[in-house]
This record gives structure tokens, C-alpha cells and sequence, in this order.
């Protein structure tokens, strides 16, 4: 009898906690049958920070806004990943003419912690919109005081700022320039991406710091490489991608670095029509400290594999075994992104 009551206090308790959590939630519906209509002013309702995360449960709608999230422990959580989308059209040369930093140059920017993006689409839209190449006077560019906008610009989806953790889960991440997804924080920054679809152009994935992506699907439409690293800051830092797929334009290019940088790619699927490029050095003045530090494990494509990705995991630090590789093996016990 005794153990019955316990069970029925166990559901009880997880049955008001569920509804708790469903009651906190603020509600955003474009069509105005939520808390608010926008996104942004959803988020500019919280107070700065909070010792557990604010759900703001986004249904169903195309949001034309620009997010700045400044405020710690949000969930954006879309109903449907393909049925939120989350856009705007922003060419990052046109924005540093007019401004003096980054700030608002992405269709996401944070400077928050403890941020998580779930079952959402981001899309820098400046490529996909593009007519023809536009030239603009630069105000804030002495030396070129006139810039020419392509189709093929850096155009960011997401950029963080002094961020030190971000979780991406289930989203859809996309532009047709470089640098879309740019989690920034060469000192500190760690980042975990699960199950996401990223696209873009050259460095379309550029991690500054720690970061891992598992099960994400990277597709390049344009530029000299898909994924980029800096790990310049702290030796131990890393970019992993494990059970990965890479798929591109005729001849894409899989990734390159010009700071240190180190790669590990696990698992990871590459299509047939991928270059027969490794991840390579761009000729640079800036100091490698620590070499060229770039492992594969069980890596294949379709036909023949090339040969520099076969398998040299042992001539990593330590010589991990590939199933020791994860998230908690990535952060190192600084962070368990892995716990809701």
C-alpha cells in the first residue's frame, strides 16, 4: 500500500510540475491568439535573468522580425520546425557601413546565456532575395568608401556575442552567403547542435571556442569551404561533428582554418560530388601555436573514400575512442548541455 502511494505522489508530482511548466509558458501566435504577436516582445517581457529557463512557445507563422536576445535561461520553442520561420534579409557589409560592430547584423543575435533555440527555422533571407549586385556608399570605411553587395556575402542566420552557452535543437539554419551560423566566443563560447539542417556559404559553420553537432545535415551552396573552426584562445578547444552528413553545389569543399583550429569528424557522411580537398590551411600572417590538428573516424562517401579522411583518431590527444567522443567528452565537465 505504502509503495502505491509513493507511485501516485511520483505522478502527481510530475502531473503539476508538466502543468506548471505548460502555465509559464508565454504563448506567441502571429495571428494574435497568444500572449504577444511577436517574438521579440515576448522576450522583452522577462525580467534579465532567471535561476530556470522561460519557455516562449512560438506557433505556427512566418515572424519577419530581428531577434536580440539580451536576457539569460530562454527556450524558444517552435510548434513545428519547417512551420516557424523566423526571417530577415541582412547583408553583413551593408550593416558594418552603417555600423561600428556586429550588433544586429544576424536574424538572431545574443548576448545572453544559457540560450536554447528548439524546432525553429532562421533564415537570413539577403541571398535567396538577391535580384543583382548593388553598390552602396560605406560610410564607415575610409579606405573603401564604396562596397559592392553580392548574392554570396556574408549573410548570419545566428551570431552571439560574449555568449557562453547556446543549444540549437531541431532548427533549421539558413542562408545562401558565408557565416550563417557564427557562435563567437573564441575564450569561452560552447556550443551544442543537435538534429539541425545548416546551409550557407564559405565558413557557412564557424564555431569560435568549444562546439559539437550531432546528427546535423551541413549543405554548402556556394564558397571555398562549408565548415570553419577557431580554437586560437585555449588548446583544448574543439569542434566535433559526429554522425554528420555533408552534401553541396558540384565540387564543395568540406572546411579550411587560418587561426588553430581542431577538427574531429565521426561518423560523418560526405556526398559524392564532395572535392577531393581536406580541410585546409588558408595562407595567413596570423601564428599557429600548436599545428595542424584535424581527426576522422569512420568517415565515407558514396563510390571510393578518398584517403585523407581515413582514420587517424589514434594520433589525437589522448587517442580517444570513438564512442568516448560526445558532448560531456567536448565541454569537459563545464557544462551538461544534454540536461533541459
Amino acid at each position: 500500500m505504502r509503495n502505491k502511494a509513493i507511485i501516485l505522489c511520483g505522478i502527481l508530482g510530475m502531473l503539476f510540475a508538466t502543468i506548471k511548466a505548460q502555465t509559464n509558458r508565454i504563448i506567441v501566435d502571429a495571428t494574435g491568439k497568444g500572449t504577444f504577436r511577436t517574438i521579440q516582445g515576448a522576450i522583452n517581457s522577462l525580467p534579465d535573468s532567471s535561476a530556470t529557463p522561460r519557455v516562449i512557445f512560438i506557433r505556427k507563422g512566418i515572424y519577419k522580425e530581428k531577434l536580440y536576445i539580451q536576457k539569460q535561461n530562454i527556450v524558444l520553442e517552435g510548434e513545428d520546425k519547417s512551420g516557424v520561420v523566423i526571417t530577415q534579409a541582412i547583408a553583413r557589409d551593408e550593416w558594418r557601413c552603417l555600423h561600428n560592430d556586429d550588433w544586429g547584423v544576424a536574424t538572431i543575435n545574443i548576448e545572453a546565456n544559457d540560450i536554447t533555440l528548439k524546432n525553429l527555422t532562421i533564415i537570413n533571407s539577403y541571398g535567396f532575395d538577391w535580384a543583382n549586385d548593388i553598390t552602396i556608399n560605406c560610410l564607415k570605411d575610409s579606405v573603401n568608401p564604396q562596397k559592392k553587395l553580392r548574392k554570396d556575402g556574408h549573410q548570419m542566420a545566428l551570431r552571439t556575442f560574449q555568449c557562453r552557452r547556446l543549444k540549437v535543437i531541431n532548427c533549421i539554419l539558413k542562408a545562401f552567403g558565408g557565416d550563417t551560423v557564427s557562435p563567437w566566443n573564441v575564450q569561452e563560447g560552447m556550443w551544442y547542435f543537435k538534429d539541425c539542417v545548416m546551409e550557407g556559404g564559405v565558413d557557412f559553420y564557424c564555431p569560435r571556442g568549444w562546439a559539437y553537432a550531432e546528427n546535423c545535415v551541413f549543405v554548402a551552396h556556394t564558397g571555398p569551404a562549408s565548415i570553419w573552426h577557431d580554437g586560437s584562445a585555449n588548446r583544448d578547444s574543439k569542434t566535433v561533428l559526429k554522425n554528420c552528413s555533408f552534401k553541396g553545389y558540384d565540387g564543395f569543399k568540406l572546411g579550411r582554418y587560418h587561426r588553430d583550429a581542431q577538427f574531429y569528424l565521426v561518423n560523418c557522411s560526405f556526398a559524392e560530388n564532395m572535392a577531393d580537398a581536406d580541410i585546409y590551411l588558408v595562407p595567413t600572417s596570423n601564428t599557429l601555436l600548436w599545428g595542424r590538428r584535424i581527426y576522422y573516424f569512420n568517415c565515407h562517401r558514396p563510390g571510393k573514400d578518398f584517403s585523407w579522411y581515413a582514420d587517424n583518431l589514434s594520433s589525437a590527444p589522448g587517442a580517444p575512442e570513438s564512442s568516448a567522443i560526445n558532448a560531456a567528452w567536448v565541454f569537459a565537465g563545464k557544462w551538461n548541455p544534454e540536461r533541459y
